[in-house]
This record gives structure tokens, sequence and C-alpha cells, in this order.
């Protein structure tokens, strides 16, 4: 079940206003076009920012999520059409065969349960081609990424189309290592309405994730620093058992 701020309609619909600068995809989208990628799989597509970068470079795109409302936002965005959007996790995808499967942002460490991480790697691994690559992003535990997670240091204002001014901030509430919980908070002025939504992320060490990778039998190819964040998350790229070297 999607959080909240996923699922929630109106806060679905100010998710990518309040997160315009999208740099941080860029590096997906460049090894995509280095390894020649024609059909990629965007595990945890969300509003389709991702997706749709790749559509319109020509690349046939397959984005899923499990939140309803995000992927309304997704199908309404120009140039939708190009993309095949999917509601569900990625057990639900129809047998393909992608050239890479992507998880950006914060979609693995949202898998927050082992055994829907087992099973997201086993299916990602069964919908990638031989010797396809599988490409994500998890932040290192030891830099306590969550110590920023507070009203003073996320607040933020809007002005959004529509909708009018929108406050959001953050609130830490848990860390019980290797989850941490946080609260979202968003009130809308034009009604007063405030919506919050809670979320929990795993931070896993680096070697929990290479032991996972190698259990689905993924070979790791690389592990790279993140450009956006750079020494505070890593970037997994394993190849599909079948042809990996």
């Amino acid at each position: 079940m999607a959080d909240a701020v996923f699922e929630d309609p109106r806060l679905a619909a100010v998710y990518d206003p309040f997160d315009p600068d999208r740099g941080d995809l860029e590096p997906y989208a460049a090894v995509a076009a280095e390894r020649g990628a024609r059909t990629v799989l965007d595990v945890g597509c969300g509003t389709g920012t991702f997706a749709l970068l790749l559509a319109n470079r020509g690349v046939e795109v397959t984005g899923v999520d499990p939140a309803g409302a995000s992927l309304d936002v997704a199908r309404a965005k120009p140039g939708a059409e190009r993309v095949r959007w999917i509601h569900g996790d990625a057990t639900a995808v129809p047998p393909m065969r992608a050239d890479l499967a992507t998880m950006t942002a914060n979609v693995a460490q949202a898998i927050a349960d082992p055994a829907d991480w087992r099973a997201t790697l086993a299916a990602v691994r069964g919908l990638l081609r031989p010797g396809g690559l599988l490409m994500f992003e998890t932040r290192d535990p030891a830099r306590r990424a969550w110590l920023g997670w507070t009203r003073d240091d996320s607040y933020q204002v809007a002005e959004i189309a529509g909708l009018g001014r929108v406050e959001q901030w953050f609130d830490l509430l848990d860390v019980s290592l290797p989850l941490v919980t946080f609260r979202g908070t968003w009130i809308f002025a034009s009604d007063g309405q405030v919506l919050t939504s809670d979320s929990t992320l795993r931070f896993r060490e680096r070697d929990e994730v290479e032991a996972d990778l190698a259990a689905h039998g993924y070979a790791l190819e690389e592990v790279r620093d993140a450009p956006d964040r750079p020494g505070r998350e890593f970037v997994f790229l394993a190849r599909s058992p079948e042809t990996a070297r």
C-alpha cells in the first residue's frame, strides 16, 4: 500500500511542484543512453517524470507504481501515451525483456519490508533480458540523512496553479535502524486543509545490498557515488544472471 503522499489525489498533485529540479534523474538517463537501452522498466515511477523523460528520447518505457493517484498525475502529462503505465508493484508487470530496470530516488528504500524487497529483486530479474541491467540508489546509513528531516530544514512554500499557496515540511518521528520514519505535513491556504503522510525508509548497508543482489543471481557491475549527493548514497548497477560477466 502506497503512502498518502503518493496515494492522496491532492498530495499527488503537489508532488512535482515541490520537487521541480530532477537533476538526480540525469545519471539514470545517461546510463540508458550509454548502454543503448531501448526498453526500460521504471519501478516506482510515481508521477512519471523519469518515464516521460526517457519516452521523449525515443525509449520504450513501462512505468509501474502502487499509487493510483500518482499514476493519474503521470497519465495526464504531455506525452503520457508513449508510456505503458501499470498500477501495482514489480510483481504485477506482465512478461517483458527490459534492457534496463530502474528504481530512482527513494524507491528502493521505500520497499522497507524484507519480503517485499526480495520479491521485487526476483520480479525485476525475471523482467530483464539476459544480461539486462538493474540500477538503483540507496543512502549510506553512516551519513545519517534523517538528521535533516526537521521542520526548520525542510519547510517550503509554493504557489501552485489551481491550488494556490501550499506549505510543506517534514518531521522525524522514529529512528530504529535500519528503519527511519518521518511525517510530511501540507497546509492548503485556499481552504485551510491540513494533510499528513507518514513514510518509513529502510537504510541498508552496502554489504547488505550486495548480499541481496548476489542471493538473487545478479552480478554486481559497479557501485557509484551519486552525483547529486556526493558521498551520501550508493548507486548500484547489477546485471541479470543469464549472461552476467
